[in-house]
């Protein structure tokens, strides 16, 4: 009896320690520490993952790539109909694709800055209806200054368009980033299908302005489904607007059937938005002058490998070194002043299935990327663009020109693939749209240079033509070895 009560006593006399040790004010600390459990929105997005969401982005984003690629492979269409029309000269029809990329170029930076400080959807919807209307105005055009200028005003609305780049990938989680984005490539293959289907079933029945005309109904459509997309919760955050931002990032988890991470949001508030010097900091400097450079070689030899394939066609120019002057009289104008060839339909069955070239090869992009990174497969890529730009000045028949043309497309295709995904990756989230807007202003400067080599020079050395695509490929391609962060399975930085 009496060990049990001194069992009892002892036991009494340490539970007494213990709650004299307890203290209420480290039990609050407890409980404020567990409140105070927060996320960043790079965390929430990695935590919900891959649904239903991203499907719908994916789908709707996408889709404006069909409606832009119609809108930049509509001149490679429509070149040989308004030469014949107007009695255009070769540097006229090439006045016309360099004056969308100036429009291009004018907006690009506006565009991007516009985006960091106001927000990337609102921009995207504006450059998507501006353009849609101007180049429904282009059908109407009354004479070629007309087309010319409504034409450079389409390009200031794609301007704007491009910047859906940056909010689709603000959403999708890092390790999903490497298989979605290159993917897009699929609806932009579609829309340069389209324009050249529309092509052949309609130029040579009611004319360019009907092609135009109904190239614009799948922007009709896109206009109202631009709903279900929301803003950037990235940028609302940076902007101080965390509750806009956790709501969309709220709804996107219930769309995923997927929760938010334990605690309440916060990141900082940004108020250098859209700076232009953050760019140019020591830690981007390197980074952002050679990607500039990569841009304009993106767009140059991308545009440069359309509008050759369009220019080798219409002028019969397979196998023609050097056309004399014999071989240009017989494809001129009764009237000597313009050629005048309008696309036959094996003409527009080579371009459709050079077409298919920027999409067959998809699983090799995402393959480099995944294995390689990003630096590597541009180099890789850009390598590859010069030995086929090369190739084509070797005589062969119509397969095996369709073959190289498919080959080069695929590449250069995929190279502007990986240096928008790059791009998207390596800049912060309160510079990245005004680092793609600068990035695509300088692209266009390429287009502007492209078509006068592509479709000037070609007529008079094929050889001469296609050279400086392959130069300019080589030297990106070492270039791009120099850039100093590498962006694959990075989390997207929200300051610098």
């Amino acid at each position: 009896m009496a060990d049990g009560m001194k069992t009892e006593l002892v036991s009494a006399i340490h539970l007494q320690e213990v709650e004299l040790n307890w203290s209420p004010l480290e039990s609050g600390q407890k409980r404020k520490h567990e409140k105070e459990q927060t996320f960043t929105v790079e965390e929430a997005v990695e935590t919900i993952g891959f649904g239903r969401f991203h499907i719908i982005l994916f789908l709707i984003m996408g889709s404006t790539n069909i409606v832009e690629a119609m809108e930049i492979m509509l001149l490679a269409v429509v070149s040989p109909e308004i030469r014949c029309e107007w009695q255009l000269k070769d540097w006229e029809v090439a006045l016309v694709s360099t004056m969308v990329f100036m429009g291009f170029m004018a907006c690009g930076a506006l565009s991007g800055y516009i985006a960091d400080r106001y927000g990337r959807w609102k921009v995207v919807f504006v450059g998507f209806v501006w353009s849609s209307y101007f180049s429904l105005l282009t059908s109407f055009a009354p004479s070629y200054g007309w087309f010319i200028f409504l034409r450079t005003m389409v390009g200031c609305g794609v301007a704007g368009v491009s910047q859906g780049f940056v909010l689709k990938t603000e959403f999708i989680p890092a390790k999903h980033r490497a298989t979605l984005l290159p993917l897009a490539t699929v609806f932009w293959m579609i829309g340069s299908m389209l324009i050249i289907i529309l092509g052949m079933l309609v130029v040579p029945t009611l004319g360019w302005r009907w092609m135009i005309r109904f190239s614009v109904t799948p922007s009709i459509i896109l206009i109202f489904l631009f709903k279900f997309i929301p803003e950037s919760a990235r940028y609302n955050v940076s902007a101080g607007n965390h509750q806009a931002a956790l709501n969309t990032l709220s709804k996107i988890a219930k769309m995923n059937r997927a929760h938010l991470p334990p605690g309440h949001l916060v990141e900082p508030t940004v108020k250098e938005r859209g700076n232009w010097r953050i760019l140019l900091t020591p830690s981007l400097r390197r980074t952002t002058l050679l990607l500039w450079y990569s841009w304009f070689v993106a767009s140059f030899i991308y545009y440069g490998s359309v509008l050759s394939s369009s220019e080798l066609l219409e002028k019969n120019l397979l196998c023609v070194t050097d056309p004399d002057t014999e071989h240009a009289v017989k494809h001129k104008h009764e009237d000597g002043i313009c050629y005048c060839i309008p696309f036959g339909m094996s003409d527009y069955q080579t371009l459709l299935i050079s077409c298919l070239g920027e999409s067959a090869l998809i699983p090799v992009n995402i393959l480099l990327l995944n294995v390689f990174g990003r630096r590597i497969s541009l180099s890789v890529l850009q390598l590859l663009a010069a030995f086929f730009f090369m190739m084509l000045n070797i005589c062969s028949t119509m397969f095996g020109f369709t073959v190289l043309l498919f080959l080069l497309r695929s590449v250069v295709s995929m190279n502007f693939n990986v240096v928008y995904i790059y791009t998207a990756e390596v800049y912060p989230t309160v510079a990245r749209s005004l680092g793609m807007g600068f990035c695509t202003s300088f692209s266009r400067i390429g287009g502007m240079i492209a078509p006068f080599i592509a479709q000037v020079l070609m007529s008079q050395s094929v050889v001469k033509a296609l050279s400086p695509f392959a130069v300019a490929c080589v030297l990106c391609a070492l270039g791009n070895c120099l850039l100093p962060i590498e962006t694959k399975g990075r989390a997207l930085l929200q300051t610098s």
